[in-house]
């Protein structure tokens, strides 16, 4: 019986090759008899454009892959710190959402019923036009805090750059020194976190319901405070069952990360459509952005599988 189970994975398999080379033997010959290059070589010749802001220094003379790289590392610049604010709102509106407190309970209640029934594209709109039409210009920047500004150029802040320690300062028609947050920026990182927060509290607040309801009241019974019974009682254990479905909307986060293109943010999946449009290689451009997301989506999984079998072992038998 296993024998044929194996022959039978192995016909499988080899069906599934068979079909993947006829779907590339047939493209290829396709674009060929139209006259269309096709192949990943455009990658090493010069993009042909530049990025409205990167980490990595990139100038249009440089490689169509250098481009790629830059718009990948602004996708991690956003989605990264996007999710560890997501699961710190998570937490704490989660939390808000069990409080006793009718006014905590119903604020809490209000930005998850807000936020989730309001499609996240609408979200992003919404926090790029309050941060490019509402605010002030840069040269009425609002002070937040010494040395951080808000106006429509953005957020400045303190920064260390090339000759030491330098904290923006209001001059002339703006804000000289420190590093800049753009706006485009701002609003993506506002928008996924926010988005992400609220299904992250539901389902956290799922998880610490579905515990049996003695946890917290001998919590309680043993003089702790309300908010201690939840972060040292009820969040560990409700956290292995709430792991997966958090995991779950951090990849979201980062996949939704996509829709940065609305606003003009060059991350990952419009420097792929820029590239696109300038060498009309659609099936590698594509190509490139899957096998990207998946293997980044590969690596949280592994993660998270990780981090789940790690809390299972330190589990109470």
């Amino acid at each position: 019986m296993t024998r044929r189970r194996i022959a039978w994975q192995a016909l499988i398999l080899a069906g599934l090759a068979l079909l993947g080379w006829l779907l590339v033997d047939t493209t290829a010959s396709r674009l060929q008899e139209r006259g269309i290059r096709s192949g990943f070589d455009f990658l090493l010749e010069p993009a042909g454009f530049a990025l409205g802001e990167s980490l990595l220094p990139f100038e249009a003379s440089d490689s169509t892959l250098r481009a790629f790289a830059a718009g990948l590392l602004n996708t991690l610049r956003v989605a990264l710190p996007g999710a560890v604010l997501a699961v710190l709102i998570g937490v704490i509106v989660g939390f808000g959402r069990l409080a006793d407190n009718p006014l905590v309970r119903g604020l809490a209640t209000a930005f998850v019923n807000g936020v989730r029934n309001v499609p996240l594209l609408l979200h992003l709109l919404a926090w790029y036009f309050i941060l490019t039409d509402l605010l002030p210009a840069a040269d009425s920047a609002l002070p937040l805090a010494p040395g951080v500004f808000l106006s429509k150029s953005g957020l400045a802040l303190p920064w260390w750059g090339e000759a030491g320690w330098e904290v923006p300062v209001p001059a002339g028609f703006g804000i000289d020194g420190g590093a800049r947050l753009t706006p485009e920026y701002l609003a993506m990182l506002i928008g996924l976190s926010l988005y992400a927060a609220a299904y992250i509290a539901e389902t956290l607040r799922g998880a610490v319901q579905a515990l049996p309801p003695g946890q917290r009241l001998s919590a309680l019974a043993l003089g702790m405070t309300p908010r201690q019974a939840f972060t040292l009682v009820l969040l560990p254990q409700a956290w292995r069952a709430a792991l997966p479905p958090v995991t779950s909307q951090l990849l979201n986060l980062f996949k939704n990360a996509s829709l940065a293109v609305a606003i003009g943010y060059p991350d990952l999946v419009s420097v792929a459509g820029t590239s696109l449009n300038q060498t009309g290689r659609a099936i590698e451009c594509l190509a490139v952005v899957i096998a990207v997301y998946l293997l980044l989506s590969l690596l949280a999984a592994a993660l998270s599988h990780g981090l789940e079998r790690r809390g299972l072992r330190g589990a109470p038998a």
